[in-house]
């Protein structure tokens, strides 16, 4: 029988590294320029998130889905999604901001289920979720910033 909480961390878990790889790329990319600082920092905090997740699954138990697989999968993604801020006039970023925009969605979402787990899976450890979804917010209003600055570049047609 399959654990469908771990599974469901677990999904989270290798997106999270998804989003990692992507801020790398930007972090390089950008590296003399202030979006570079940006993903840097973005990067350090969903790091955080990535420990404290992995507290949860190390507290709920394992599933036996193949993580190398599913990160191997990922990381095959990402490079496929290699910033190319030359070809497409920055459409690229665009997207990969983007893409971390939803995300970072996607991780509030699990941050605010898992309380509501809680109350009948006591595995799930008590954490200030409350504290995890507005960081989640403000990663996503920092993101969408970003990407909407990125929006002129990305999309400007040349006269």
């Amino acid at each position: 029988m399959s654990d469908s909480l771990a599974i469901y961390l677990h999904d989270h878990y290798a997106g999270s590294h998804f989003a990692v790889e992507l801020l790398h790329s930007l972090e390089e990319q950008y590296s003399a320029e202030p979006l570079g600082d940006f993903a840097h920092r973005i990067c350090q905090e969903i790091e955080q998130d990535q420990h404290t997740l992995q507290h949860i699954i190390d507290t709920v138990g394992k599933t036996h889905l193949d993580a190398a697989e599913a990160l191997g999968w990922l990381s095959e993604k990402v490079g496929q999604f290699k910033l190319q801020r030359g070809r497409g006039g920055g459409l690229g970023s665009f997207q990969a901001l983007e893409t971390l925009a939803l995300g970072i969605q996607g991780k509030l979402s699990l941050w605010r289920a898992l309380p509501n787990i809680r109350q009948f899976d006591g595995r799930i450890p008590e954490i200030d979720f409350a504290a995890l979804q507005a960081r989640a917010q403000t990663q996503y209003e920092q993101v969408e910033d970003q990407r909407l600055q990125l929006a002129a570049e990305a999309f400007r047609r040349a006269v």
